[in-house]
């Protein structure tokens, strides 16, 4: 909506999304559903998530076993022996769930505003992206800065080449490899090589 001021000047004023909806925005994000990232509570969230990825970044150069307790700290689940290398990361990091004995190579970025689940014994290459936040396609919504968020989950066992993109709202079934630079829009079978933008099943393993 667009307003005239005295002085004869038009300004833009923001649409009220939430007038008939109660609930804070982090109730909002947390059920799934559009919210503005204006909460204290996110803010103070994201900027624990921030501190903790720092603090296992600066204790892992010292000694990556003792720098463990940190990591478990930032995740929401972290399975036995597996490993991160930094740096890593996050929106909150309690969101992101990593199975027993999975690899993740240095550069990984989780946008975990939705769920993020990662199997066991997965290879996550350098520079993977998993991406669960989405935003509107509709020009005036985005503009009132409205985002929402949809879960990611890779099954066990699963190989996500360096520099692959794991958009919201993905699954990747067991066994799977997706190849370096893929970005994977769409749900991926078990057992197949996936490579492309977008990505697309070549062939079974």
């Amino acid at each position: 909506m667009y307003v005239r001021t005295l002085q004869g000047t038009i300004v833009r004023m923001p649409t009220d999304h939430f007038a008939q909806d109660p609930r804070t925005n982090l109730e909002r994000m947390e059920a799934g559903d559009l919210y503005i990232a204006d909460d204290p509570e996110i803010a103070r969230r994201q900027q624990q998530a921030v501190r903790l990825a720092a603090r296992y970044q600066a204790a892992y150069v010292d000694d990556a076993e003792a720098a463990r307790p940190v990591l478990a700290e930032l995740l929401g689940s972290l399975g036995a022996e597996a490993h991160v290398r930094p740096p890593l990361y996050v929106d909150y990091g309690s969101n992101i769930t990593i199975g027993a004995r999975t690899f993740v190579n240095y550069n990984l970025t989780a946008l975990d505003v939705a769920a993020i689940t990662i199997g066991e014994d997965c290879q996550i290459g350098p520079g993977v992206q998993l991406l669960t936040p989405t935003h509107p396609l509709e020009a005036e919504p985005r503009r009132d800065k409205l985002e929402a968020a949809r879960p990611i989950t890779i099954g066990d066992n699963v190989w996500l080449g360096g520099g692959a993109v794991v958009l919201p709202g993905v699954t990747i079934g067991d066994n799977a490899v997706i190849g370096a630079g893929a970005v994977v829009t769409k749900d991926v079978p078990a057992n197949v090589v996936a490579v492309g933008n977008p990505a697309r099943p070549v062939r079974k393993v």
